[in-house]
């Protein structure tokens, strides 16, 4: 459930709010791209020497310490973000699932197609997917638009360019997508408003065009311990995350999601890092782009150090063991963003408390608080709570 103090009603008109509430611009990406320029080039080059210098011994090409066995396990990517992150999806993707309907050609394909990514990932460390969803949603009764359908192509990898063993990993995260509609006026992420919900159905199913919502470099230093990232982010793969936060597999609503009183902004430049203090206790910060817009994605480069209008966070947490620190997770979340001058949107600040804890190999409780204060947040207080039962698909 979640509260009806909405900061902002949503009117029917099927538009997302003004506060631009995971709004993304439909121009295309090739657009974008002509706006590299060389400060954007110098700036990644840049975050590659100081990951260099930090990982010396890698780089240099000298002789480390393994890494602990858990620490291989896990990836240079599992230790950064929740489910929604490259790394936790490519995660998932590794996974055994039952399909639903077993067709002896589509599985010799398949078995290609992943014998094909395993000599990739042998031979230039570079791991990827493809997926491809749909959804459609159908308003019993509404003042505006009753369907909603769409679709978001995806393709997202982690390229591995330091060594893995030497337990100074880093690598390159990437996701390029294509949100659009299918058929109806509307994609269903403004559906919401077409019935007067003060809220958000799909948080990603939009009609936002071609988008490159993540392209990072990813490091983790003295054996995962502490890890920064750097580059194009989402910061809701990393803010307040718990076991169902991924809309694209778990809850698509806003308030089972994303927490709706943080204002996070759109994918653009930010940094983040994390720090295991103790062995259950860890410590998360960083600030993003509050102006995010993956689809002038440069331009956000440059108007994050010209305007220097940010959303900062921090967040401090306990987990049961590191490798379910998604599920068995207790934390509180800080924020604070500057007010935007051209959205015209004030500044803000606010608070979120997340608790779950996994009960069996399935079952999963969880309850989410939120307050925020101004800054464009969709709601001003709001809980929700609920069970989750984890398939074997």
């Amino acid at each position: 459930m979640a509260s009806r103090d909405c900061a902002e009603q949503v009117g029917n008109s099927g538009k997302i709010p003004a506060q631009r509430w995971r709004r993304v611009n439909a121009r295309r990406l090739c657009r974008s791209m002509a706006r590299f320029d060389f400060y954007s080039l110098r700036f990644f080059l840049s975050v590659l020497a100081l990951s260099c210098a930090l990982a010396q011994p890698v780089c240099a090409g000298e002789d480390s310490a393994q890494a602990p066995a858990s620490t291989q396990a896990q990836g240079p990517h599992s230790g950064f973000g929740g489910p929604a992150s490259v790394g936790g999806q490519i995660q998932s993707d590794t996974e055994p699932k039952a399909p639903l309907v077993r067709l002896d050609m589509a599985s010799a394909a398949l078995r290609s197609y992943h014998d094909f990514k395993e000599r990739v990932k042998s031979q230039y460390e570079l791991t990827f997917g493809i997926d491809y969803i749909l959804l459609y949603q159908h308003a019993s009764k509404s003042p505006g638009e009753q369907n909603a359908a769409g679709g978001a192509l995806r393709l997202f990898g982690s390229w591995q360019l330091f060594d893995q063993e030497s337990g100074y990993p880093g690598s390159i995260e990437f996701k390029v997508e294509n949100r659009h509609r299918l058929g109806t006026d509307i994609a269903p992420q403004a559906l919401g408003g077409e019935v007067g919900y003060a809220g958000l159905t799909a948080v990603t199913f939009s009609d936002a065009g071609s988008l490159l919502t993540n392209l990072y470099w990813l490091q983790s230093l003295h054996d995962d311990r502490f890890a920064y990232i750097v580059g194009i982010v989402d910061v809701t793969d990393y803010v307040g995350v718990y076991g169902f936060v991924n809309p694209w597999a778990d809850f698509m609503n806003l308030a089972f999601s994303t927490d709706p009183t943080i204002p996070a902004p759109d994918q653009g430049f930010g940094t983040a890092a994390r720090w295991r203090l103790a062995d259950h206790f860890y410590v998360l910060a960083g600030l993003a782009d509050a102006n995010g817009d993956p689809g002038d994605i440069w331009n956000s480069v440059d108007a994050f150090f010209d305007d220097t209008e940010a959303f900062k966070h921090i967040e401090m947490g306990w987990y049961g063991s590191w490798e379910t620190r998604i599920e068995n997770n207790v934390h509180l979340t800080l924020w604070q963003v500057d007010e935007r001058t051209e959205a015209g949107i004030a500044d803000g600040w606010g608070a979120a408390f997340s608790y779950s804890r996994k009960f069996g190999e399935r079952w999963l409780p969880f309850l989410r608080v939120g307050y925020g204060d101004g800054g464009g947040a969709l709601l001003e207080r709001s809980i929700s709570a609920g069970v989750g039962r984890y398939t074997d698909d």
